[in-house]
């Protein structure tokens, strides 16, 4: 009896060994993020410094479903250039705190990753899938735990399952499974991933309609039915693109044009290491896997003269549109190439066509689960490679501190601190916002929403702590606005050539610039400056009724610049610094 229970018990763990990782992986990340709370080293990089205090913006103002009002920062834009609330990751910073919420966030994006690939891979494998079932849950948990674009997570991770239900629709799927596609934009993007999906769908469509030699209308459904609903969910912004007569700062953004061996350059460096908004952490174990099999098994199919398989088979179809992504990735810095696109979508102007690259990292995982599921195929010893090769990416990936990676952020600033018994110097999330810090400045010079701006910190601390900011990071907003701050800090552009090039070329960072540092914006305890006068156009700010400026600089020629120093204050473990400066001849 317990020799016939221990070999229940092995069969069991032969099954479901993948279990113990993916759990063990959940909770350690909850416990991490949740013990430590917000003493946690979050990414600032389009992260915190972006869309983390748009949230909260909208939280502190109400404004998540409010429509025809602006939002306080960037000197008032509309609510409507800001996330939809039709998001299932919106949902989350409605209901929970902004920390809290982003944590669950990430969760949510590694559960629905790992859903999303064992769905379509059960829908693709059929009847065998059982058998595969250990390397496709560790394929699908390699997936899931990218450290992607935080706020995006949920549109990356949901990829495989938009296939999934196209797959059951072009099969002959109920009506239902129309509903739920109509549905799917409620863990999508349209502008990272939606408009590119859409492209493949119509490609699909006329690809298998020449193959089968009919039209395949089902998918020509989709197609109507997901645009749709990228239009139902997202409908602020498809307002603002095709019914909005404002000029945005889209129009005068400057793409770099690149030769022939800059494009090669480029697309190589994106086919070996990806970018950093979808940071596959291909390099280490996938691509080297992915090589390997490519040219030992296309080599068989040349020797055995099989010629039509090598076009065939659907790991080198794959392998193709990793390629294919990554060219059009290189041409996106090609004059011409973008003119043409232009051209023929008028409101796309500006837009980043390269973000076809997105979708690399699922296709890397796809074809690494192709290799894996034919080492199963191969017998009892190539199984026990592929599991090894499957927990080697697995490990490769939660070691890899990569921009995104919070918990090795954490875990490595705590293992520091506990260790040489000193803080790193790294703002940990609680001291980024300081919220503590901000309530008694602003308890203490009265504030009462007057148009504010920082210096030496990112405008988004100032933002999460319901300060009305002149200043801001956005993508898109008006060009009238950009030309306006502009001459906030034109004494600071005058002074140094590579950030009036940032900024005019660029723009969607509006921030108080150093007249002598490339960058004065600091996410540390220490702030990196060599030069302690601010330029601006104190006239200029105060014409778009500028306020107050809170800077972690005691500046040395504020009489002069026009600015009247209010108070200072620390923050309680001095890991903040702020001055706060009264624009002289401001209302009162």
């Amino acid at each position: 009896m317990k020799r016939l229970t221990e070999q229940k018990w092995f069969i069991w763990l032969t099954k479901y060994w993948f279990v113990f990782p993916i759990a063990g992986f959940l909770l350690l990340t909850a416990v991490v993020f949740f013990g430590y709370g917000e003493r946690s080293y979050i990414a600032v990089h389009d992260n915190m410094d972006l869309f983390l205090a748009q949230f909260q913006m909208l939280k502190n103002t109400g404004s998540f479903f409010k429509h025809g009002v602006d939002v306080p920062f960037l000197g008032g834009i509309s609510r409507d250039d800001l996330p939809s609330e039709f998001s299932l990751y919106t949902a989350l910073y409605m209901i929970f705190p902004t920390y809290t919420a982003y944590i669950l966030g990430i969760l949510g994006k590694i559960v629905l990753g790992i859903f999303s690939f064992r769905i379509l891979a059960g829908e693709l494998s059929g009847d065998s899938f059982e058998f595969y079932r250990p390397v496709v849950y560790m394929t699908g948990f390699a997936y899931g735990i990218l450290w992607v674009f935080p706020a995006f997570g949920f549109a990356f991770a949901s990829i495989p399952l938009c296939v999934y239900i196209l797959v059951k629709i072009y099969r002959g799927g109920r009506v239902g499974w129309y509903a739920a596609l109509f549905a799917y934009p409620l863990v999508s993007y349209f502008s990272y991933h939606g408009i590119f999906i859409l492209g493949y769908l119509l490609i699909a469509f006329l690809w298998l309609s020449i193959r089968d030699r009919k039209p395949v209308w089902r998918l020509a459904a989709a197609f109507v039915i997901l645009a749709l609903g990228y239009m139902a969910c997202e409908y602020r912004l498809f307002g603002q693109m095709l019914f909005s007569d404002e000029v945005t700062i889209r129009s005068t953004i400057v793409t770099a044009d690149l030769s022939a061996p800059e494009i090669l350059r480029e697309i190589g460096t994106v086919w070996l290491s990806g970018v950093f908004h979808a940071d596959s952490v291909h390099g280490k174990i996938v691509l080297p896997v992915c090589i390997l099999y490519f040219a030992v098994n296309n080599g068989i199919y040349l020797f055995r003269k099989e010629y039509r398989r090598l076009l065939c088979d659907p790991f080198n179809r794959i392998m193709l549109f990793i390629l294919f992504n990554c060219v059009v990735y290189g041409l996106y810095n090609c004059g011409p190439v973008r003119t043409l696109v232009e051209t023929i979508l008028p409101p796309l102007k500006g837009w980043q066509f390269n973000r076809t690259v997105f979708f690399n990292p699922l296709l890397w995982y796809a074809a690494l689960c192709i290799v894996l599921v034919r080492c199963y195929d191969a017998g009892k010893k190539w199984m026990w490679a592929a599991n090894v090769i499957v927990c080697a990416a697995v490990l490769a990936i939660i070691l890899t501190p990569n921009r995104y990676n919070d918990l090795y952020a954490t875990c490595r600033n705590r293992a520091y601190e506990y260790l040489h018994g000193a803080e790193v110097d790294d703002l940990d999330y609680e001291q980024f916002y300081a919220q503590e810090l901000f309530r008694e400045i602003k308890e203490d010079i009265g504030y009462q929403g007057e148009w504010s701006a920082a210096y030496g910190f990112h405008p988004a601390v100032l933002e999460y702590n319901g300060i009305a900011t002149l200043d801001g990071y956005l993508g898109f907003y008006a060009q009238q606005y950009k030309e306006d701050f502009r001459r906030v800090i034109a004494p600071a552009l005058e002074r140094v050539e590579a950030t009036r090039i940032y900024y005019d070329n660029w723009g969607a960072r509006a921030y108080l610039y150093s007249g002598t540092d490339l960058s004065i914006v600091s996410a540390s305890k220490t702030v990196y400056a060599t030069d302690y006068d601010i330029y601006i156009d104190v006239d200029a700010f105060r014409d778009l009724n500028g306020r107050y400026i809170f800077s972690r600089l005691k500046l040395h020629n504020a009489e002069k610049a026009g600015l009247r120093l209010t108070g200072e204050y620390a923050a309680d473990d001095r890991s903040m610094e702020v001055y706060v400066y009264t624009a002289e001849g401001s209302d009162p």
